[in-house]
């Protein structure tokens, strides 16, 4: 069992606390939200292909007066016309107060508009004109199903530079993973190629391995699988709920340089967003309980 470090601990457990979760455009997990979640979450809102994004906009809104932060997604390809993203984040920012977006290309080949990527978008200009503070971009901490990692690294190097030029804060919410190994190997790369922007790491919440199973192949998650698999076996059934503890654990227990450009967390429901509330309300007092455990025994390694 891994052992969290007292040294950086603290300041993940912190950072997990006001953790951000995503829901669907669809809108109906609002009540769920007002049952689990403390007001002034941030919210993250999907937008999946076919989404109409006026609907979005609805969802935002309805987020907002819940006293929630929604944070929604912006597909590029989804989007139709320079006219239909001026009108997205206007009614964004107008309807729902939004600050804060997440720009990512979209899960379709083709695009229905002028934009093909992220960085067309933010070519556009309408991001900042918006008055948006903070925008967020996609990061594979396994790599990227259709990108080699060089054009990976790449692209986040020029997010960097826009963010500067425009003066908006960018950040990257990584993909989730099954096991921490490969989360603290990007961000050495990350550092290593002079890439300072903070990482928001993304979780699988708790749900049975089969449906985290399912979500891994359609996100196109990579070599942490084989640690997904190993929980099958280990508990000889697909029914028992596995959350991202081994993930957390990991991070906890890296030096504190590996974990510094950490600056929060991302929940994704897969089992729900009440299983996923209760695990991270119970998660601290399970590392308290490790910490504590753990120091009588370092201590009596002493000479």
């Amino acid at each position: 069992m891994t052992v969290p470090d007292p040294a950086s601990s603290g300041r993940l457990a912190a950072l997990l606390a006001s953790a951000s979760v995503e829901i669907s455009s669809r809108g109906h997990q609002l009540q769920q939200l007002r049952d689990h979640f403390e007001a002034g979450t941030d919210v993250t809102i999907t937008f999946l292909p076919g989404d109409n994004y006026r609907h979005n906009i609805e969802t935002a809104a309805a987020l907002r007066r819940a006293g929630f932060n929604p944070v929604p997604h912006i597909a590029a390809r989804e989007i139709a016309s320079r006219e239909a993203l001026d009108d997205f984040l206007g009614r964004a920012r107008g309807e729902a107060g939004v600050t804060r977006v997440i720009l990512i290309a979209g899960d379709v080949v083709g695009a229905k508009g002028p934009f093909k990527s992220s960085h067309d978008v933010a070519a556009s200009g309408l991001i900042e004109a918006h008055g948006i503070a903070r925008l967020s971009v996609a990061g594979h901490p396994e790599g990227h199903p259709y990108l080699s990692a060089a054009a990976t690294f790449k692209a986040l190097e020029a997010w960097q530079d826009w963010g500067r030029q425009a003066n908006i804060r960018v950040d990257v919410l990584t993909q989730f993973c099954f096991e921490s190994a490969p989360i603290l190997k990007w961000l050495g790369e990350l550092a290593a190629r002079g890439i300072g922007l903070p990482v928001i790491v993304g979780l699988a919440g708790p749900a049975t391995p089969a449906t985290l199973m399912k979500f891994a192949l359609r996100c196109g998650i990579g070599n942490s699988m084989r640690s997904l698999r190993s929980q099958i076996g280990r508990y000889g059934r697909l029914l028992t709920d596995a959350g991202p503890d081994d993930v957390v654990r990991g991070l906890q227990a890296a030096p504190t340089a590996a974990t510094a450009d950490i600056a929060g967390f991302q929940l994704f429901p897969f089992g729900g967003l009440r299983k996923t509330a209760d695990w991270l309300h119970s998660y601290p007092e399970e590392t308290l309980r490790q910490i504590e455990q753990a120091a009588p025994a370092a201590h009596s390694q002493k000479p």
